[in-house]
């Protein structure tokens, strides 16, 4: 999403130069040892294109060690891929099934993070180096020991080739913000009970340090596994805590002793809050291993809200304050939880008073967790499915063409659709325009020396490894166009020491370009041309309206009463998926010229307050409020769904079309959309799930203001970038989870 972030400041040479070294040192000493010291041609290609696959056509994140770890993930992955490509290549039908199957399951499983997405391009390649004849399975031996060969000198050379300082993880950023909590409310537990001037700005920079776009790409909390959910979890909570703290409201005159109610006092409960909370950032932090804190935070929890429960009906000032505190504790308890399961994962012991459908992810094996993941994507609304089927489609059909018409070197028309088919038909046409040219004024230089040099290998030997490090460290900083002309003096260079050729290679190089283009752009318009730009405003406009749904559904069962019950919440939960998923992708995709009039992560993060706030609501239960005050409710929150309906159509609007006309709202910070009772004057005293209600109402209030707001930072006088409420879990391209967990 901001590339600038896996880009750090530290000493030495640049990352684009330290990457275009270990690419180059790793490909070429592989290729020349099994060349020319072990005299095994099909060895030494196998070993190149595995370096290169995994090094240049990949795009891994982290540092040197992060990508090692995941290279060496990916190892098992690449034998059966070769294995695969070298049996599938006995017949083009074959190959070409195998490849619609396999370059459709390599593309989807970018659903599971930045990581998985960053090594698929590479497993692409080894299977498509195999998969074109001569069908020779007599060679598999050969290939996947020149492949090995490649993967563990690259694998060594991340690791121990100018190795970069790592950046801060999210998991100590986490620490540093629970820190920050901790303060906080131990100075809401003391007299004036509200955070000063400073601590609120201190607490609002330590909730913005938790999204997820600020750190970098390989250390974001996006993967389908255990300890990636919970600590995405964590940066939710932490998140909710804070803004809960700064936004708590002034505490009212204290009642005389005889007419003050039984109760745990607030400050009881916010020292419990700081407690745990503090022993939360030594656990994040690996300072400290204990939870006792956590587990006495969760009886004064329970104990503050029985003794609500019991207390009889109370004045607005009062009531409002006491649910904002049990809110509060309550984001504290879900911080505490998850971040025991971050750092303990399976070995964590999950509260039995623990929201089941919270932390549904709790104790569940890896598989389960990752089909989860996958199961949730799996459909045509989902951007990471809709870019499998066009690289899927758009590989097998470069597969036939090559194969029915033999076309040589076919593997570099395929090649060209997995390097250069984009996630919009606009984008893959722009870049095909340079990546042609590029790749025409390469050829013509790679023409005049192949004619030049002629069949003197040794002047290739000696030239690949400057022509090789100057290609991986140009291309990426100039672009397409210089990426393609490079890498076609590289091939040129390696092919000749393979075989005797001729200046036709070049032009062999510009043909299955051009038709990898042209297959490129053919898809790129029949398979969901618009990206991410179109689903994400279906998407988001579908998340509204099941925002709207489920904060009517909300309050009805509130202003009834009943006993505790799980909400059927699973409509939102899928919406919330499908909208996190396509905004990480649009992050990624050219912005066009529509100045947009909804905050995206806005409603995203809207939507996870309507989830936790249902949630606490719903699952503990409680007698009904009253016809006055449940009049009160339905008001606000007919108010509220109404808004969220005329935010939906606005954000439902094609990019192309006008403006849809919203209303103007009420001002975020005074009274509330109009329907009901006015909620500030009840009628003397109401019961404290009034009040509970009412704050969550009011919370959404201010969310919907903020995502039509014109100041918006997506919006038009704001800067185009990742910015917002809150960051999509996946952002990163990754992803976004595949189950909520909701902010708290």
């Amino acid at each position: 999403m901001c590339a600038e972030h896996d880009v750090r400041a530290d000493r030495g040479p640049s990352v684009v130069t330290r990457r275009a070294l270990r690419t180059t040192l790793s490909a070429c000493v592989s290729f020349f040892v099994c060349l020319y010291a072990l005299d095994r041609p099909v060895a030494a290609t196998y070993a190149l294109f595995a370096a290169v696959s995994m090094a240049a056509l990949s795009h891994i994140p982290g540092t040197g060690r992060q990508r090692a770890a995941v290279m060496v993930r990916a190892t098992p992955v690449a034998w059966v891929l070769l294995t695969i490509g070298t049996y599938l290549a006995i017949r083009t039908w074959s190959a070409v099934v195998g490849m619609l199957l396999i370059g459709f399951a390599l593309a989807f499983v970018a659903a599971a993070g930045p990581r998985a997405a960053g090594a698929a391009p590479g497993l692409q390649l080894l299977y498509i180096l195999p998969c074109f004849p001569p069908y020779a399975p007599d060679a598999l031996v050969e290939r996947l020991a020149g492949a090995t060969f490649g993967l563990v000198l690259l694998v060594l050379a991340e690791v121990f080739l100018l190795p970069e300082e790592p950046g801060p993880t999210y998991r100590r950023v986490a620490a540093g913000a629970a820190g920050t909590a901790a303060r906080c409310a131990a100075e809401l537990g003391r007299a004036p009970y509200t955070l000063s001037a400073v601590s609120a700005e201190t607490a609002r920079a330590a909730g913005e340090s938790l999204r997820p776009f600020r750190i970098d790409e390989a250390d974001r909390p996006v993967g389908p596994g255990l300890h990636e959910r919970a600590l995405a979890h964590v940066g939710l909570a932490g998140r909710t805590l804070l803004s809960r703290m700064v936004n708590l409201p002034p505490a009212p005159p204290e009642p005389p002793p005889r007419d003050r109610p039984p109760e745990v006092p607030e400050a009881e409960v916010l020292a419990a809050v700081a407690r745990a909370v503090t022993e939360t950032a030594a656990l994040l932090d690996g300072t400290a291993g204990t939870t006792e804190a956590a587990d006495a935070l969760r009886r004064v929890r329970e104990e503050a809200a029985s003794a609500a429960a019991r207390e009889p009906p109370t004045t607005v000032a009062r009531g409002r304050r006491r649910a904002a505190v049990l809110e509060v504790a309550d984001a504290a308890v879900a911080l505490t939880t998850a971040a025991e399961l971050a750092v303990r994962g399976r070995r964590a012991r999950r509260p039995a008073d623990a929201d089941a459908g919270r932390f549904w992810y709790a104790g569940q094996l890896a598989p389960r967790l990752w089909w989860h993941r996958m199961a949730g994507h799996a459909g045509p609304r989902s951007v990471y499915f809709q870019n499998a089927v066009r690289i899927g489609l758009a590989l097998a059909a470069a597969r036939t063409v090559a194969g029915v018409d033999s076309l040589p070197h076919g593997f570099w028309a395929m090649l060209a659709v997995l390097s250069l088919t984009r996630t919009t038909a606009s984008q893959t046409r722009a870049t095909v325009r340079v990546a042609i040219t590029g790749t025409l004024l390469g050829a013509l230089v790679t023409g005049v020396l192949l004619a030049l040099i002629g069949g003197h290998t040794t002047i290739y030997a000696i030239a690949l490894p400057f022509v090789m490090f100057t290609a991986f460290q140009v291309g990426p900083v100039r672009g397409v166009g210089w990426a393609q002309g490079m890498f076609t003096l590289v091939v040129a260079f390696v092919f000749a020491q393979l075989s005797p050729v001729t200046w036709q290679l070049a032009e062999v190089r510009i043909l299955n370009v051009i038709i990898g283009s042209l297959i490129g752009v053919v898809f790129g318009v029949l398979a969901w041309p618009r990206g991410a730009q179109r689903e994400l405003h279906r998407a988001v406009a579908l998340l509204l309206t099941r925002e709207a749904e489920n904060v009517e559904r909300t309050t009805a069962t509130v202003v009834e009463g009943g006993p505790g019950q799980t909400p059927e919440d699973q409509p939102l939960q899928h919406a919330l998926i499908m909208a996190e998923s396509a905004f990480a992708q649009h992050q990624r995709e050219p912005r066009n010229t529509e100045n947009p009039t909804t905050d995206w992560q806005a409603a995203m993060i809207t939507g996870h307050h309507v989830l936790w706030g249902s949630r606490r609501l719903i699952v503990r239960g409680g007698p009904a409020v009253g016809p006055d005050n449940g009049a009160r409710l339905d008001g606000r929150a007919a108010g509220v769904a109404t808004r969220m309906r005329e935010a939906a159509e606005r954000a439902g609007a094609p990019p192309e079309a006008p403006d849809v006309p919203v209303p103007d709202g009420p001002d975020p910070q005074s009274a509330p959309p109009p329907g009901g009772p006015p909620v500030d004057d009840p009628p003397g005293a109401s019961s404290p799930r009034f009040f509970a209600a009412l704050a969550w109402l009011d919370s959404l209030t201010v969310d919907v203001a903020r995502i039509t707001a014109s100041d918006h930072p997506t919006g038009p006088s704001g800067p185009s970038g990742p910015s917002g409420s809150a960051g999509p879990p996946g952002s990163s391209g990754s992803s976004g989870s595949s189950r909520p967990a909701g902010p708290a």
